[in-house]
Parts: C-alpha cells; structure tokens; sequence
C-alpha cells in the first residue's frame, strides 16, 4: 500500500454525496426527527464508495484543492475515507481535518439545536471522527492535527477541544499559498504556528488555485471567488473577486466526468455574477459558461444566487429565460436547485446590512425585490432554498413582522424557506450571538410560517420533481414519512402553545 505523509479527512456527513442529491446534505446539520438516527444518518449521508485503499469516489472540493496543491508542490499526500484511516495514520506524518461546521455553531446547524435542544448529527459525527481510536493513537505518536476550512473559527470558541483533539495548527482562510509551506514545516520538524491567518490581501490568485484531480462531491465545480455585494454578515465579502477562465473550469469538468460524475453543482458565492461588470450581471459569459458545462453535466444545479441578479438579469436582458433553455434543453433535467440568501423582508435591516444585496435597486423595495425574483423562478422551474437569517444584533420587532410578511407574499411560489439564527461572521465577528436561544412570539411566529410553507411545497416538490425514479423509491418514502410526522408535531406544538396563551 502506498504511504503518505499528509491524510486529509472529514466525517461521514461530509464524506458522503448524500444520494446524488445535495440539497439532502441540509438533513445532516439537525437531529434525527421522527425516525431512527440510523435511517437519518443513511438518507443524509451514505457512506463513499471507495478504492481499494480507501481514496473516496468523491470527496469534498475545497478538500481536493488542498490535496491537488499538496501533490503539486511534491508532497505524498492524499484523501482517505474517515473508515479507512486506521492504516494510513501509521506512516502519516500529518492528519489535516476540513468542515463546514466542526462544533454545529453555524446555520442552520445552530438552529435545529437550539429549537430542538439536541445535537445535531453532524455535531456527533465529527465528534466520532476525532474520538476513533486510530486517530487518538496517532496523536500519541507524534502526528500533527492541522484543521482548517470555512468553518475553522469555531475552533477559537471552543479552545478545549483545540486541547483536547490536540491540534497543532488552524489554517484561517484560503490555503493555497500557505499549505506547502506549513507541510514542509512538517516534514523538517519544525515547530508550527498555532494559528494561520489568509486575509484578503494574501488570498492566492488564479495561478496560485490548482485543478482538482480527484472528483468532488456531486460534481460541484468552482467558477470563482470572491462577492461584490459587501454584506456585513458575510466572511466571502472579505476576499477579492477572482473569475475562473472557461479553460479552467473545463478541466476540472473533465475530472469529474473522467471519474463517471455526470451530474454537477455550478458553484460561487453568486453564480449570475460570473463574468460581472462589478454586481451587474452579463449574459455572454454566463451563456458561454451554461453551454459548456450543458457538454459534460446531463443535469446541474447552481450553489448560491442573489436575487437582486435574478431579478435583473431578467428584467434586463431575459437571461433567466434564456439559460434555462440552455439548461433543459434535450429534457435531461426539468428543474434547477438553488440557494438563495433572503436575509430579511426588513427594508430598514437590508439598507443597514446589506445595501448593495439589493443592487441596481434600492434597499427600501428589497422585498419587492425578493418577490419578483422568487416569481421568476417560479415561472421557471428554479426551485430555491431561501436562508433568513434571525437575531441579527440590529433586529427589532418590526423586522421580523416585515419578514414574516414577506413569508405571506411568497406563498404562491414554489420553494423551501430555511430561518436560521444570526451566526457572527464578516464584519460581525466580534458580535454576541445565540448561545443562549431566546425566540420571541414574532419569531415563534415565523418559524410557524416558515414550517406550513415549507411543508406544502416540500410535498409539491416530491411529486412533481424530485427523486423520481425507482433508484430513489426509499430515499422518497422516508422523506414523506418524516414530512407525515412533521406536520403532527407541528401541530401538537401549536396547541400547546393556543393553551400556554390561554392559560
């Protein structure tokens, strides 16, 4: 078996392609609701098919950049399934964890545990990764923990574990620059800085950010970096904007279809933005991109979307029309999954923390804005996720009836509607948050809302487009028996709280 020096790992609920279908990885951020974790944990993330060796099919991408920049500055380095690392570990000379959210501080993770008051399953599952015997044996002997990621900062709110997993060195921020040189470090017995820092100046650029060679999870491929908007909620905001050349973004296409992925996730931190003249869509790239992804991908879906560019794009030059045209053409696919940031139905909350979220248009017709997007989306069979955010440090009561009545207006329109509690990041790092969950009737409100909505366009969405097919037979079952319990919690929650007012 070849050894390696550097293993790069996650748990299950990362190392996994929840079925084919991204959108389920969302399951693996609550606790196991109305049926057995078991059966939670198989439709939220089955386990990696894997090579002889352990190497996972597919793997998470900002994972592969990491190992495709070790393996191009000369290092042995590789990613190893978390079932798989026991005889690794015995060579490695260093074990290097990644996450979207280690310790389930981040939404919606944070949501579902303080609603619930359990822990979340990928809150368990990373807590069983680091708890294996082979990796506390490894530790013992001398084989450094490097964690890093977008979810690297809640490492500094929880410095027990730091001492506890004994980890060595968090890498901060986009790590193409500076993971060589801490691997050779390593190598050289030298000793490591605790803590690394990428800031925005020090982000590498598109000659620093390899192609991945390996395929990642359910075809995701970046198209760039970096967002223009300046949310102050947003860590991305820090960062410059980076475009991919189509020639690069094409090999990395290849990569995955070489490995038998031919489904695929379009992904930035706003997918209209590609090719932008600064926050103003463009068609030509955006077409140009479409139709050759179209080439290799028989399906695709987009990561994230703001709905100031749908709406936009649109209006302006017919855009959205014009892709899905691109995108369903030949019928493979007859609808397009996205997440979409609402934030808030609050114009005085957009205009304070986001004005340029709603760009061209002003902050006071921001849910206007929200409207007319989620209607073109609608007409089109773009079926959005759409996060809010709640608590945010300047929230009062008014913004969240202003959301909860955005809530209302969106009813017509088929999507899933995702609250979730203020999380500090961006600009907002220094700020309190929910550690202590404290929801006031207006936000019980619009959670109530929220579930009623979700739950008719979550059947809706089922029956008319999602996992269709008898591959999917058991992964739908399951769905519609956790929706059947659903909705009688809900309700038995809601008389309780009729009795608790009356009371």
């Amino acid at each position: 078996m070849e050894n390696f020096d550097f293993i790069l790992t996650t748990d299950r609920c990362l190392m996994t392609n929840h079925h084919g279908k991204e959108f389920l990885g969302f399951l693996g951020t609550g606790p196991a609701v109305g049926v057995p974790e078991s059966a939670w944990k198989w439709l939220a993330c089955p386990k990696m098919k894997t090579d002889d060796i352990g190497r996972p099919w597919e793997a998470p991408y900002g994972m592969r950049k990491v190992e495709a920049k070790l393996i191009d500055e000369g290092f042995k380095a590789a990613i190893i399934d978390p079932d798989h690392l026991a005889p690794h570990l015995k060579n490695a000379k260093a074990l290097m964890f990644s996450h979207h959210d280690y310790f389930a501080f981040g939404p919606p993770s944070s949501t579902w545990w303080g609603i619930t008051k359990q822990e979340p399953v990928n809150y368990k599952s990373f807590q069983e990764l680091i708890n294996k015997p082979e990796v506390q044996e490894a530790k013992k002997r001398g084989v450094k923990m490097i964690a890093g990621g977008p979810s690297v900062w809640q490492w500094l709110w929880r410095e027990d574990m730091i001492e506890k997993v004994g980890i060595d060195t968090l890498v901060d921020g986009e790590a193409e620059r500076v993971i060589g040189k801490l691997a050779q470090m390593i190598l050289d017995n030298e000793d490591l800085p605790r803590y690394m820092y990428v800031s925005g100046e020090d982000v590498p650029g598109i000659e620093d950010i390899p192609d991945i060679k390996g395929a990642s999870v359910n075809g995701l491929i970046e198209i760039m970096r970096g967002c223009a908007r300046s949310c102050r909620f947003c860590s991305v905001t820090l960062r410059p904007t980076r475009y991919y050349p189509l020639e690069k973004i094409e090999r990395e296409l290849q990569v995955n279809v070489r490995a038998g992925v031919r489904h695929g996730v379009i992904h930035s931190d706003d997918v209209l933005f590609y090719g932008a003249v600064g926050i103003l869509p463009r068609p030509e790239p955006l077409i140009k991109l479409h139709k050759m992804v179209k080439k290799y991908y028989k399906t695709i879906a987009w990561s994230h979307a703001s709905l100031a560019a749908i709406r936009f794009s649109e209006e302006k030059y017919g855009l959205i029309s014009k892709l899905s045209e691109i995108i369903y053409e030949n019928g493979s696919q007859n609808y397009l999954g996205v997440e979409v940031g609402i934030e808030t139905g609050s114009p005085r909350l957009a205009k304070e923390i986001m004005p340029a979220k709603s760009a061209p248009y002003k902050p006071e017709s921001y849910p206007e804005t929200v409207a007319e997007a989620f209607k073109i989306m609608h007409e089109h069979n773009i079926i959005p996720a759409g996060t809010m955010i709640v608590g945010l440090p300047e929230e009062k009561e008014d913004d969240v009836i202003r959301t909860i009545e955005l809530v209302d207006n969106l009813k017509p329109f088929r999507s899933i509607l995702v609250p979730m509690f203020f999380v500090p990041m961006g600009y907002f790092k220094n700020k309190d948050w929910f550690t202590r969950i404290q929801l006031s009737p207006s936000h019980i409100e619009l959670y109530k809302r929220v579930f009623w909505h979700d739950v008719y366009w979550a059947e809706n969405i089922l029956n008319s487009f999602y996992m269709k097919g008898p591959v999917y037979f058991p992964v739908r079952m399951v769905l519609k028996l956790f929706l059947r319990v659903a909705k009688r919690r809900m309700k038995q929650v809601e008389a309780w709280l009729e009795s608790q007012m009356k009371a």
